[in-house]
């Protein structure tokens, strides 16, 4: 008899569940972009509704077909179910086109339609950045361990995807207590709900009817209506000239972007420590070709293969949950819909959904690395910390100026960086951290890992990389600059010269306590 053949089923039930917390990571992110154009940067309704929400849909409609597809391939591959990558738009680059592109341009000129068009122009010049990234992603992926790239997405997913969302759900803890609770029972605890209902969506539902009882949330149809997706070559072009005039933006566009692959690069290995296999270069290239397809119909951020596959994977979904996202989202793009559940859902109660993705990514990374190199991860984790408080501390700053606070230093003033030294805040040190943090945190996370295992050439490898994207200023620099020696990238050199030199003359390989956890120090000297 032979052996009945494999059937990939794309959709299957646990896909409900996964289908309302992807949905809703990507409602937020439109939510959010489609408030700071048309509130901050008085972009009109037509451009926002009509043009940029739109066209975001094409790109994540596209991207999310070839996602399954390769979903598809990869089960019949290997023979068993797998669970689809998600996709979306890249929330980190979201807000630097929001604040590092089409801001300066809008504070420049007042132009908003101006600001969109060089928007969309940076879109498809960074989705031919991103797509380029296939050239040595695979190559990245080989040599980098895996504490580096997992660790550096558990610092995102720590302070971004969980910290502040959480933050969220205690500022209106009614309604996001009431979510909260609900998906710690049904997704961390996986408790069967009544009637088998999917956690995510009876999160949001009660969330949402709590919030219509004290007020919160209301029932409008301002703003619905038909807005089909439609090419803007003119203005793309437009874009693109403004931005050759002025190339100093590509000094924010380039270095984004490279984070953009090399965070599709560790979402793949994310997903393959998960226990599915996607090839990254075709990862990369689809999230290049998809921000430049989003560009031509009006939108200006970056698609990319979304972090939280652990989280996904270990709901049960399929492929099912990205084809209802990539079904869902572009109809409410093309009637308007957005407005109407931009006002009915509350950011609390969708929020406890990205602290679940959260918590799954950082548990799966634990047991998806060896033990030791838990180390690795932590520090990769850091300098997303340091990103956070950067943030924060200007957040705090721009507050202050708009309640009329007169006379306030910017952040970086000489006196303003001494008083925080002297209050234990170390400005200067947190800001170098902060600039260019997932790269930042994937070096170190590499460093460490490589030295744990004694691979020291591949620790110096990757401090002399860190030492010439240290020098150009694709990190530790708030742009690109030619070739500078700053303290930072000597001191880099000099721990690559260590690396390389040292094991040399140093031949034996004993470890010093080998067998003691790196929380002990009572039989270390001195200790």
């Amino acid at each position: 008899m032979t052996a009945p053949s494999y059937t990939y089923k794309l959709f299957v039930r646990h896909d409900f569940s996964a289908f309302w917390a992807l949905f809703t990571d990507n409602l937020i992110n439109l939510i959010v972009l489609s408030g700071v154009c048309q509130f901050v940067f008085q972009m009109p309704a037509e451009i926002v509704f009509g043009r940029i929400v739109p066209g975001a849909a094409v790109a994540i409609l596209a991207g999310i077909a070839v996602y399954v597809l390769l979903a598809k391939r990869a089960a019949e591959k290997s023979g068993r179910d797998v669970t689809a990558l998600p996709y979306g738009i890249s929330t980190p680059v979201m807000f630097v086109y929001l604040f590092g592109v089409i801001g300066p341009i809008y504070w420049a000129t007042e132009d908003p339609v101006l600001a969109w068009q060089v928007g969309i122009g940076a879109g498809f010049m960074g989705g031919i950045v991103a797509g380029l990234g296939a050239i040595v992603g695979p190559w990245l992926k080989r040599v980098t361990p895996r504490a580096g790239m997992l660790g550096t997405l558990c610092g995102i997913a720590l302070v971004f995807i969980g910290t502040v969302p959480l933050a969220t759900v205690f500022e209106n803890p009614l309604v996001g207590f009431a979510s909260m609770i609900i998906i710690l029972w049904g997704l961390v605890g996986r408790f069967r709900l009544p009637f088998n209902i999917p956690a995510g969506l009876l999160a949001l539902g009660v969330g949402t009817v709590v919030a219509l009882m004290i007020g919160e949330a209301r029932i409008s149809t301002e703003g619905v209506g038909f807005y089909p997706p439609m090419p803007y070559v003119g203005d793309l072009i437009a874009g693109i000239q403004h931005l050759f005039a002025n190339p100093e933006l590509f000094l924010v566009l380039v270095p984004v972007q490279i984070y953009n692959f090399i965070e599709t690069m560790n979402n793949v290995e994310s997903a393959e420590a998960a226990g599915d296999h996607y090839p990254v270069a075709t990862c990369q290239i689809t999230d290049g070709l998809g921000t430049m397809l989003g560009a031509v119909f009006g939108s200006p951020f970056p698609t990319t293969a979304y972090i939280g596959h652990p989280a996904y994977k270990r709901m049960g979904a399929h492929a099912g949950y990205i084809m209802g996202v990539g079904i869902v989202i572009p109809l409410a793009a093309f009637f308007g819909l957005l407005a109407f559940l931009n006002n009915l859902i509350p950011v609390a109660a969708a929020a406890p959904v990205l602290v679940f993705v959260a918590l799954s990514l950082i548990t799966n990374t634990a047991h998806a690395v060896k033990t030791d190199h838990m180390a690795a991860v932590t520090i990769a984790m850091m300098p997303h910390v340091s990103s956070f408080l950067i943030i924060k501390w200007g957040s705090m700053l721009g507050a202050l100026g708009a309640i009329g606070v007169a006379g306030l230093p910017q952040l970086g003033d000489p006196d303003l960086t001494a008083a925080l030294l002297q209050q234990g805040a170390h400005f200067e040190g947190h800001l170098a951290l902060s600039q260019g943090a997932i790269l930042t945190g994937l070096i170190w996370g590499a460093i460490v890992a490589s030295v744990i295992d004694g691979r020291f050439r591949n620790a110096g490898g990757f401090a002399l990389a860190a030492f010439a994207m240290s020098a150009v200023g694709i990190i530790h620099s708030g742009s690109l600059h030619w070739p500078v020696i700053s303290a930072v990238s000597l001191g880099y050199l000099i721990a690559a010269a260590f690396l390389y030199i040292y094991p040399i003359f140093h031949r034996d390989e004993a470890r010093v306590n080998e067998t003691l956890p790196i929380d002990d120090l009572s039989s270390v000297p001195g200790k």
